[in-house]
């Protein structure tokens, strides 16, 4: 064998080299990614903790579907979407290749469509707060003392009013069609920045439908073969998941018809905790669409419903000697009024946060597909 010259020695030295530097930034990949699943799988545990239940068994528990809860999904989906941008940074080369490039148009397209079902959202917090206020006026009038013929009017008229809202969902935006308005226009973006304080948040087509937006955003939600693990699509598939349980806590424009498959991968770690939550809503919302109704499923908004049918009742069949019997009722519905004073705010200013984040991830994506293009 010839020995092994000075120039060739330098060459194998540096094809060495290059296969483990290659090597080392394949490990770092894979570390990083089992790192985001494992993150991703922590903070989605988190919204299954034993005292996250169905049914507020004690003050401190922050049933699911509960103003609190959903405070909760939100952060956890925002520190999920921190961690993506940030193992996306590491390699952005691989939204170019196949078979991740297929997914990358696609969730630039759901994206699109979360941004439309954010200000949905924003705006139905703010048909929550309207129910509020009803309450409100119903819980003064029933605290009257002595309780008269009167009082028991004004809560009687608020009361139907309220009863009214809370089941609007089953009539509103049942003659829109098609698969909804795509907001696609930075304006739009910007003017719902611009809002502030409690009001809405912007505006979506008369013609659009919270129902059919989830159900378009679930249409293709499949991985290609081996990719069930992916940034790409673990994101998406988070995306999907917490925009479709917003929809169905908070009454938004035509939100009948939820009761939507989501594809999740449970065999995946990071998947299991966001299969669980989504098949524990789901059984609820089965529950009420059986009922005639659609989305809103908010815990406080359940719990506001119940209470004002008892008062409703109450009110039909007042006797002056009868004002004991609701006490414990008017005390539970001035609690909720509360915590909806406390906390609605707090929501609609986590989704603007969500809007924002997910503005600033498409355009930080679509920068790194023009990068890889050039």
């Amino acid at each position: 064998m010839a020995p092994v010259t000075e120039h060739q020695g330098s060459f194998l030295s540096r094809i060495s080299r290059r296969n483990q530097i290659v090597s080392m930034d394949v490990n770092q990949e894979l570390e990083e990614l089992e790192d985001f699943q494992k993150h991703v799988a922590e903070r989605f545990t988190e919204l299954l903790s034993p005292s996250t239940t169905t049914a507020s068994d004690s003050p401190e528990s922050d049933p699911i579907l509960s103003i609190q809860w959903l405070r909760k999904l939100l952060d956890a989906f925002m520190s999920c979407e921190s961690e993506f941008q940030a193992v996306l940074t590491t390699n952005p080369a691989q939204i170019s290749k196949p078979p991740l490039d297929k997914l990358v148009p696609e969730m630039l397209d759901r994206i699109v469509k979360a941004l439309d079902i954010c200000t949905a959202v924003v705006n139905g917090v703010d048909s929550v707060r309207q129910s509020q206020r009803l309450a409100e006026i119903a819980v003064t009038a029933l605290k009257q003392r002595p309780l008269s013929d009167g009082s028991v009017r004004r809560a009687k008229r608020a009361l139907t009013s309220l009863l009214t809202a809370l089941n609007a969902d089953k009539n509103i935006g049942s003659s829109g069609s098609g698969s909804g308005r795509r907001s696609t226009t930075t304006e739009q973006w910007s003017s719902f920045g611009r809002r502030s304080g409690g009001g809405g948040g912007g505006c979506v087509s008369k013609n659009w439908s919270a129902a059919k937006q989830i159900q378009a955003m679930t249409a293709n939600l499949i991985a290609p073969r081996g990719t069930e693990s992916s940034p790409i699509y673990i994101m998406s598939s988070l995306m999907v998941m917490v925009m479709w349980t917003l929809v169905v806590a908070v009454p938004c424009q035509a939100s009948n018809g939820l009761a939507v498959y989501l594809p999740l991968p449970k065999h995946q770690v990071w998947a299991s905790a966001a299969v669980s939550i989504h098949e524990i809503i789901g059984e609820e919302l089965k529950r009420k669409e059986k009922r005639g109704g659609g989305g809103g499923l908010m815990e406080e908004m359940q719990r506001m419903e119940r209470i004002g049918l008892k008062l409703m009742e109450f009110s039909e069949r007042f006797r002056f000697d009868g004002e004991e019997k609701v006490v414990a009722e008017v005390a539970e519905m001035e609690e909720i009024c509360r915590k909806m004073e406390d906390g609605l705010e707090g929501i609609q200013r986590r989704v603007r946060e969500v809007f924002h984040r997910l503005v600033k991830s498409r355009s930080e994506i679509l920068e790194m597909i023009s990068q890889c293009n050039t």
